[in-house]
């Protein structure tokens, strides 16, 4: 399993970088993330340029199987959250 950046790391690597206290950096991490889910609800895309694009896609109801059991099951139709990363971040990997 890869490592994992956690939000209390990502606070610390942003007041790093930014120069700010990690109470800042905090409230502005948050923000962001209150921000992209905002804008996901309202069933806008949201793209970080040098990141990515966060989109709301519907999904199909479908049949599939429950672990353990291997029973049948009905999943409903819903929605999700897909992120594409861009190929500046892609490059960069």
């Amino acid at each position: 399993m890869a490592d994992r950046m956690g939000k209390a790391h990502l606070v610390q690597e942003v007041a790093a970088k930014a120069g700010v206290t990690r109470k800042a950096a905090g409230a502005a991490v948050d923000a962001m993330i209150s921000a992209v889910l905002a804008g996901s609800k309202k069933g806008h895309s949201v793209t970080l340029p040098g990141l990515g694009t966060f989109s709301v896609v519907k999904t199909k109801a479908r049949t599939g199987v429950k672990p353990g059991t291997k029973d049948k099951i009905k999943i409903p139709s819903g929605k999700r959250l897909k992120f594409k990363a861009s190929s500046t971040l892609k490059g960069k990997l």
